[in-house]
């Protein structure tokens, strides 16, 4: 009896800057790369069907569902994970506003929420009300009402412009 041929491909992802070489099957998902290939639990899985959020990720710098995507299409790609968020041991801005303003009940969406939010605001620090509260609104808390949120993503904006020089 002959052995079957390995099934799986040989990948590199650039997770938070470090390259993780990884052997996945062709159908896994980068969610399921990132927590079970590179160690990065941080990225929760929900739904499993891109409608829940708590996978988003940045990939090169754009949120995306880590759940819709397969881990060989991030291949060269720049990923970021909540674990990148923090710098030095230092909590990003949002982190912390996250903390500060009880963004957050049982924890389960704030991954896919700081990684959208972190997106938000590195694409648009002065977003409106409306359109920040449209733009949260593609994810989904069960436990927080979403007040938190916006108001902990509000004041991240803030701390943001005060250290921007003039």
């Amino acid at each position: 009896m002959t052995e079957a041929p390995d099934a799986t491909l040989a990948v590199i992802l650039t997770v938070n800057g470090e390259r993780h070489a990884i052997r996945v099957e062709a159908r896994r998902t980068l969610a399921d790369a990132l927590r079970d290939n590179c160690g990065l639990t941080g990225t929760h899985l929900g739904c499993e069907h891109g409608v829940c959020g708590a996978c988003t990720v940045l990939m090169d710098g754009e949120p995306v569902r880590a759940c819709l995507l397969f881990a060989v299409q991030a291949q060269g790609r720049a990923i970021r994970t909540v674990e990148g968020l923090a710098e030095g041991g230092e909590l990003s801005p949002l982190q912390r506003a996250f903390i500060d303003n009880h963004a957050l009940q049982c924890g389960y969406c704030t991954p896919g929420f700081l990684m959208l939010g972190t997106a938000i605001l590195d694409r648009d620090p002065d977003i409106s009300d409306e359109a920040l509260v449209d733009a949260l609104s593609s994810n989904i808390c069960r436990c927080t009402g979403y007040a938190n949120i916006v108001k902990a993503v509000r004041a991240a904006a803030a701390e943001m412009r005060e250290k921007v020089p003039a």
